[in-house]
C-alpha cells in the first residue's frame, strides 16, 4: 500500500498501528495463568511485572518532555523506532522469564518503548485530524484498550500451544504498527516546534486554570483505570470458578471485559461533538466510580450478573480518556502539544503504581474489597473537575 493511499484514511492507520503497538503493554498479563502454573508466578508477581512497564513508561514520556523528543523529531519516526525496540524486548521476555532481574528489565524498557507509541500516536491523531478531536482521541485510545485486551484474545486462541507464541504474536503486530506509521506520516496540521523544549515547557499548561481541572480529572481516571485492568483476570477467575466452567474461558471474558472500553471510547466521541468532551468525561467518570463503589456489595448476585456488571465497568472506565485527551490538547500551547501531553502523562501514570501496588499485594487478603481502593481516583477526579463550567470553550473540544 502506498503513502498516497494510507493518507488518504490516516486516522484509520493511526489507530490500527495504536492497537498492534499497544498490544505489548499487557502482553505478560495475557499469558499471566500459564506463568503462575508453569513458572509459580503469583499475583503480587504479576502485579510487580506490571508495575515495572508502568514505571518504564513513566521514566519515557519524563524523557520525551525533558529533551523535547515529541516535539523535536518526527513523530511517525519516534513512533516506528519504538515499536521495533519494543518488539524485541517483549519477544526477549520469552527468553529470560524465569530470570527475575532479567525479566524485569525487559519489561521496563518494553514501557519505555510504550512512551513512544501512545503520547506519540495521539500527536499523530491531532497532526491529522484537527477537527473533532475528542472524536478522532476517542478512536485512538480505544484501539489503546483493544491493544491491552489483546493478549487475553492472543492467549485464548492459542490455548493448548506453548505460553510463549502469544507473546511473539504481540511483537509481530507492533512491528507491524511501526512500518503502518513509516509509511504514513506525520500529519500537516500542527505547527513547528519552537525549538528549545524543558522539563518545565511542558508543566508550563499548568497555570491555566482550565488545564488544571481538566489534569485533575485525568489523574484520578488513572488511578482507577491500569489497576481495574490489572485485576480484570482475577475477577473474572473469581466468577468462572463460581460457575464450575472450564479456565479456557477466563482469557476470553477477560479480553471482552477490557475490550468493551473501545465501544465505550467511540461512543463517548460521539457524544462529545454534540454535548462536549467535559460532559462525556464527567458522567464516565461517575458511572465508573458508581460501580467501582457497588461491585463489592453485590457478590452475592450470580456470577453471570456479577460479569454483566464487570462488563458494564470495562465500557465506562476508559470513555472519559480520550476526551481528558482532548481538552488538555485544547488547553496546551501550541507549540508544545506533545510535551504538554506526555508530561501528563507521565503524572497521571505515575498515579498507576501505587494503584496497582495496593490492589495486587492486598487482593490474597482481602479479595473483590480490594476495589474499594481505587475510589479515591474517581471521586478526587470529579471534584478536579467542578471549576470547569460546561460553556468553558475549552469544555467543548471535540463539539466543534
Amino acid at each position: 500500500m502506498t503513502a498516497t493511499r494510507l493518507r488518504r484514511h490516516p486516522l484509520l492507520i493511526i489507530v490500527l498501528a495504536q492497537l498492534f503497538g499497544t498490544s505489548l503493554w499487557f502482553s505478560v498479563n495475557g499469558v499471566g495463568l500459564s506463568l503462575s502454573r508453569e513458572l509459580g508466578f503469583t499475583e503480587a508477581d504479576l502485579g510487580r511485572l506490571t508495575l515495572t512497564v508502568q514505571a518504564g513508561f513513566i521514566a519515557g514520556t519524563l524523557f520525551i518532555a525533558t529533551t523535547g523528543l515529541a516535539d523535536r523529531f518526527r513523530a511517525s519516526h519516534i513512533f516506528a523506532a519504538s515499536c521495533l525496540a519494543g518488539a524485541l524486548a517483549n519477544a526477549g521476555f520469552v527468553l529470560v522469564a524465569d530470570q527475575v532481574p532479567l525479566a524485569m528489565t525487559l519489561r521496563l524498557l518494553t514501557g519505555l518503548c510504550l512512551a513512544g507509541i501512545y503520547p506519540l500516536g495521539m500527536k499523530l491523531v491531532i497532526g491529522w485530524t484537527p477537527r473533532h478531536t475528542g472524536a478522532a482521541l476517542a478512536w485512538l485510545v480505544g484501539m489503546l484498550t483493544l491493544g491491552t485486551a489483546l493478549p487475553h484474545l492472543l492467549r485464548g486462541s492459542t490455548l493448548g500451544l506453548p505460553w510463549e507464541w502469544s507473546l511473539l504474536g504481540a511483537s509481530l503486530l507492533a512491528l507491524l504498527g511501526g512500518a503502518m506509521i513509516l509509511a504514513l506520516g506525520d500529519g500537516p496540521h500542527l505547527p513547528p516546534s519552537s525549538g528549545r523544549m524543558r522539563l518545565l515547557d511542558g508543566l508550563a499548561a499548568l497555570r491555566d486554570r482550565r488545564f488544571r481541572a481538566v489534569a485533575g480529572g485525568y489523574f484520578g481516571h488513572c488511578w482507577e483505570l491500569y489497576a481495574l485492568w490489572t485485576l480484570t483476570p482475577f475477577l473474572v477467575a473469581r466468577e468462572v470458578a463460581r460457575l464450575g466452567t472450564a479456565d479456557a474461558w477466563i482469557p476470553w471474558l477477560s479480553f471482552t471485559v477490557i475490550a468493551l472500553g473501545l465501544a465505550g471510547c467511540v461512543g463517548g466521541g460521539s457524544l462529545s461533538r454534540r454535548l462536549g468532551s467535559l460532559w462525556v468525561a464527567r458522567r464516565a467518570l461517575a458511572a465508573s466510580g458508581l460501580i467501582c463503589l457497588a461491585y463489592p456489595l453485590m457478590t452475592w448476585l450470580p456470577p453471570g450478573l456479577l460479569l454483566s456488571l464487570l462488563a458494564l465497568w470495562g465500557l465506562t472506565v476508559i470513555a472519559d480518556s480520550p476526551q481528558f485527551s482532548a481538552l488538555a490538547a485544547a488547553s496546551a500551547p501550541r507549540d508544545r502539544v506533545g510535551s504538554t501531553l506526555a508530561v501528563m502523562n507521565a503524572v497521571g501514570f505515575a498515579l498507576t503504581i501505587p494503584a496497582i501496588s495496593l490492589t495486587t499485594a492486598l487482593w490474597e487478603v482481602q479479595g473483590i474489597w480490594v476495589l474499594w481502593w481505587l475510589l479515591p481516583g474517581p471521586i478526587l477526579g470529579l471534584w478536579a473537575l467542578r471549576p470547569l463550567a460546561i460553556r468553558d470553550p475549552a469544555s467543548q473540544a471535540g463539539a466543534r
